[in-house]
């Protein structure tokens, strides 16, 4: 039996006001004859709602403070003086060549241009880094074992 071309569209015309009272956003029927296919394979979805910020069990959300009498917030961001060495590379900071030995440098160490003062593990190869100025280490501001990242302030030399 074949179908005419004012009957298939008739049958289309069933299956969308069946798609629309129903709700549904795809419909495929088919058979040894013929094949109808209606909508969209994969419906668009909305995108998800934001998420809200998390917190856990007994957690206030963050709060900025403000500053302490007498505290000045920008003080910590103010240059000292010496000279800053900063992290080359993002990595794992280590202060001495094995647990078991001494650090490199301590505060109040004298220090000369070359001597290797830290090294940074990044990638599982350790990164001597040397001194770019003669001085004193006057400030070191990482733990040994703290992660670093890139251009982070490491030590200060006077």
């Amino acid at each position: 039996m074949q179908y005419e071309h004012g009957e298939l569209l008739g049958a289309a015309k069933e299956y969308i006001e069946l798609m629309k009272e129903s709700g549904l956003g795809y419909f495929r029927i088919k058979n040894d004859k013929f094949e109808i296919e209606l909508g969209e394979k994969q419906p668009h979805m909305a995108p998800p709602p934001p998420m809200p910020p998390m917190t856990f069990a007994g957690q206030q959300p963050f709060q900025q403070l403000p500053p302490q009498p007498g505290q000045d917030p920008a003080a910590k961001c103010e240059p000292k003086s010496g000279n800053v060495m900063n992290s080359p590379i993002v990595g794992t900071f280590y202060a001495a060549p094995s647990p078991e030995k001494a650090p490199f440098v301590h505060i109040g160490k004298q220090v000369s241009k070359g001597d290797v003062l830290f090294i940074i593990e990044s990638m599982k190869l350790m990164n001597e880094v040397t001194s770019e100025y003669d001085g004193v280490v006057a400030e070191i501001y990482v733990e040994d074992g703290e992660t670093v990242e890139f251009g982070q302030p490491i030590m200060r030399i006077e």
